[in-house]
């Protein structure tokens, strides 16, 4: 077999980084379930017209197909695709099982998605996501806004990673605003201040006019807007300033005001509005999300979401949700590049008991077995060469300790320092420290 060609933008994590990644996911999920979120997994396809009916993503979906299925005259299980996020899939999860779910509904869930975007530092094309959302039926109070951004924060600042600031907006202050200065079609303004970071001011204004149909004064007022940004509720008094008035402006500043001084409440820093916010997804209906990473902004957001109403319905039901999408495999990836992470060995193994001869194996196999009883992750040495060459072993894959099974008794060493003490393996405990990998 010829060495093999890597794909683009499907990571393989070395043993080290998976642990890390495992370490990640277990302080996130811990969080999650303080916050009284519950799991669920939902399948990797789904219906193409489902994947491609809100959001400009039909250009980024995976296709799956039978490999002697008739592209062009795929129907039902054969027009499937890749989900892209998890939002949309958790959305036909809620409508197909809403007779036995308990509402508000919270639930987490951990999965891989798969966009085909253009590959490039901390961003691919399989990648894992740990996401939360609140659904209700026919109404969601909007405190469950405010709370999103607390768990989130909770999750990341239980991780050894720089902090995270959280940029907030709500599309009803947009829209509001765009509608109070007469223009017609806000959702073609919200997606050109959208790109706003990716080219600018200028260009923006020429999107504006091209799409949403704004003259001058219009696009240089959805501009300063934009420009429009503070840790706390003065945001609000920046944009009265402008004079602009509607109802829906209202109602999204006193919303917006709420999940501001919510966040400075339980974590003053966290959150910041930033009313240059839109996210692009075409479903979002209130409260907006991206979070930035402190020293690398310049890679955009790591984490991201907001409020829905009316993306899961049917019949006369609706349900409306709020959640965010915290991009592990984005957040892992910027920080392995730059060395931000570590882990004190690159394997569990705690202990490595020796081998003093082929016959005394069985003796080394029970001394490891007890020790795995009390927890302690143990693996016996693959051979029983010399003791030297043993100890090496242990060095290279950064075991801290080995074990000298002896007629007479027991043994146990840490390698590190060369200290050498009798030990019981029904007794015997590692300091805390050394018990299990530490990522910092």
């Amino acid at each position: 077999m010829s060495k093999p060609t890597p794909i683009s933008g499907f990571p393989e994590w070395t043993p080290a980084q998976r642990m890390i990644e495992q370490f990640v996911l277990d302080r996130i999920r811990g969080t999650f379930e303080l916050y009284g979120f519950a799991p669920i997994e939902t399948r990797s396809v789904e219906p193409l017209d489902q994947l491609l009916r809100k959001g400009e993503t039909s250009k980024e979906v995976y296709v799956l197909r039978r490999l002697h299925a008739d592209p062009e005259g795929a129907t039902g299980d054969d027009a499937l695709g890749l989900h892209f996020d998890l939002t949309v899939p958790f959305a036909r999860y809620v409508l197909e099982n809403a007779g036995k779910l308990q509402f508000p509904f919270r639930r987490y869930q951990i999965q891989k998605a798969w966009r085909g975007e253009r590959p490039q530092e901390g961003r691919y094309r399989e990648f894992l996501q740990a996401d939360i959302d609140i659904v209700d039926r026919d109404t969601l109070p909007a405190h469950y806004e405010a709370e999103l951004p607390l768990v989130v924060g909770d999750a990341l600042r239980s991780l050894p990673i720089p902090p995270v600031k959280i940029q907030v907006n709500n599309r009803k202050v947009c829209e509001g605003f765009y509608r109070g200065i007469g223009l017609t079609d806000p959702e073609a303004a919200l997606r050109a201040v959208d790109k706003l970071d990716k080219i600018g001011p200028a260009k923006v204004a020429e999107l504006l006019a091209e799409t949403a149909g704004a003259s001058e004064a219009q696009a240089k007022a959805c501009l300063a807007l934009a420009e429009i940004s503070a840790p706390d509720g003065s945001f609000a008094d920046a944009v009265r300033a402008l004079g602009v008035s509607h109802p829906l402006l209202d109602e999204g500043i006193a919303e917006l005001t709420a999940v501001v001084e919510t966040a400075a409440a339980h974590s003053p820093g966290l959150c910041v509005a930033d009313l240059r916010i839109a996210r692009g997804l075409d479903y979002y209906t209130g409260t907006v999300y991206e979070t930035q990473l402190v020293g690398y902004e310049r890679f955009g957001s790591i984490c991201s979401g907001g409020r829905y109403d009316n993306l899961v319905s049917a019949g006369g039901s609706t349900y409306p949700g709020v959640g965010i999408s915290i991009g592990v495999s984005r957040l892992l990836g910027l920080l392995f590049g730059a060395g931000e992470l570590s882990i004190s060995r690159s394997v569990p193994t705690c202990v490595l008991v020796a081998v003093t001869s082929e016959d005394e194996r069985p003796a080394s196999n029970k001394v490891a077995e007890a020790l795995r009883s009390r927890g302690i992750p143990t693996e016996v040495s693959p051979s029983a060469a010399k003791f030297g060459k043993q100890i090496r072993y242990a060095e290279r894959r950064g075991i801290p300790y080995v074990w000298f099974p002896g007629a007479e008794g027991d043994e146990v060493k840490d390698i590190r320092s060369g200290e050498q003490v009798a030990a019981a393996a029904g007794e015997w405990t590692p300091p805390r420290a050394d018990l299990k990998p530490l990522v910092s």
